[in-house]
């Protein structure tokens, strides 16, 4: 996850970077546990390949609950609850009890948000849930088309509203594509209307239906129209203390871009400072700071990495698994990784950390080939020489200009 917002606030109030391990010994990652593939849509671009059936193999009760004991014991971060749709498994509120009675750290659910009214939006607020994330991808009829069933958006925007009423943090999710690129700024403003926290861009990620739909994932103008939006955005935001924050997921090029924005629009000192933050974070998580545990007790390197299995929780813990010898692991962990193509000679690569390798492996078979998701040029990420001071493009936040905001 790149957060937009946080770096954005680096620049009113700088802190030192504080450098993340390698995803073992004291640095623990924050695991997405897939609870169940059972769910009410059938998401054009879902990476699990949900549907409303029951799926044979699912963790039993007992199964998931010794596997929250071992997640407790090894002191992970963060615990994010999904699915399929995480509240059509027969004994989520149960887990989601003990869940909380373990005192993780953070306690997060990730939810489509069509099941999030009446008693069960109330049972999530009583739980203290630190957050619920709620999936969207676009406005009204958008929506229904991507998520597979008239009158999603209406049952989602009820769950987001019963959430706030009941003083629950709640975000919306949007991944985009081509045929819903036209509504982020909607979508952002439907943020600001319903008093919505945060904002999550997904960009599309090769795996499960979305692999299927490739040939939907934004063109690299579009998906730079897009940062461009959420950077104007997060300066308002941040420059006028309003609370929206603004996160993007499944493509670390998106911090060498903010990097280049705050070059030219801010200059080398405040670029500088907010990289030695982007180097300390190390870009791509996957296999170091998150991890995935699916529907059947299977491990990943994170969610879109269902074709690569590091172990099963029915055989052994998680916390044995994690910091075990796998090779995939190992590798993942490495900076920098054994990056090919564009990838390996980017100047950048101590930033975005390679960008997300399951992409480079859907297309190419190998997973460390160029991520073919990158959208910035070859002169961007130093291949023709300089890689910063650029000729200026117009900034189109006429009034947040970030020049005079520090004048």
């Amino acid at each position: 996850m790149f957060r937009l917002t946080q770096y954005m606030k680096e620049l009113f109030h700088p802190t030192p970077p504080r450098r993340r391990g390698d995803g073992t010994g004291g640095v623990k990652p924050v695991v997405i546990w897939n609870l169940t593939r059972r769910c009410n849509l059938r998401c054009r671009h879902c990476y699990t390949t949900s549907a409303d059936i029951p799926f044979p193999g699912e963790l039993s009760h007992e199964q998931a609950m010794a596997i929250l004991e071992d997640l407790s014991d090894f002191r992970i971060p963060a615990l994010i609850l999904s699915g399929g749709e995480p509240l059509a498994r027969f004994d989520f509120f149960q887990l989601a009890q003990r869940a909380r009675d373990l005192n993780f750290r953070h306690l997060s659910l990730s939810t489509n948000g069509t099941r999030l009214t009446g008693e069960n939006a109330r049972r999530v607020a009583d739980l203290g849930f630190d957050y619920v994330g709620i999936s969207l991808d676009g406005i009204g009829a958008t929506n229904d088309w991507f998520r597979g069933v008239n009158g999603a958006f209406a049952d989602a925007l009820a769950g987001v509203r019963a959430c706030k009423a009941l003083g629950v943090k709640v975000g919306l999710r949007f991944t985009i594509t081509e045929d819903n690129a036209g509504q982020l700024p909607d979508m952002l403003d439907l943020c600001d209307a319903e008093g919505v926290d945060k904002f999550y861009l997904s960009h599309l990620v090769y795996a499960g239906r979305g692999d299927k739909h490739r040939g939907e994932d934004t063109g690299h103008l579009r998906t730079r129209n897009a940062m461009d939006l959420l950077i104007d955005r997060a300066w308002a935001a941040v420059a006028e203390d309003r609370p929206l924050e603004i996160v993007t997921g499944n493509n670390d090029a998106d911090a060498v871009y903010l990097l280049r924005w705050i070059m030219r629009h801010l200059g080398e000192e405040k670029s500088e400072h907010v990289r030695a933050h982007l180097e300390a974070w190390g870009g791509n998580s996957s296999g170091v700071g998150v991890a995935n545990i699916d529907p059947q007790g299977l491990i990943h390197p994170d969610t879109y990495w269902s074709d690569y299995t590091i172990g099963s929780v029915k055989e052994k813990a998680f916390s044995t698994l994690w910091t075990g010898d796998d090779p995939m692991l190992a590798t993942l962990r490495q900076r920098p990784r054994p990056l090919k193509g564009r990838c390996g000679d980017c100047a950048f690569k101590a930033v975005c950390g390679g960008n997300t390798r399951i992409r480079a492996l859907q297309l190419s078979g190998d997973p460390w080939e160029e991520d073919p998701a990158c959208y910035l040029t070859n002169q961007e990420i130093g291949l023709l020489g300089e890689t910063t001071r650029l000729p200026l493009t117009p900034f189109r936040g006429k009034s947040h200009d970030p020049v005079h905001r520090f004048h």
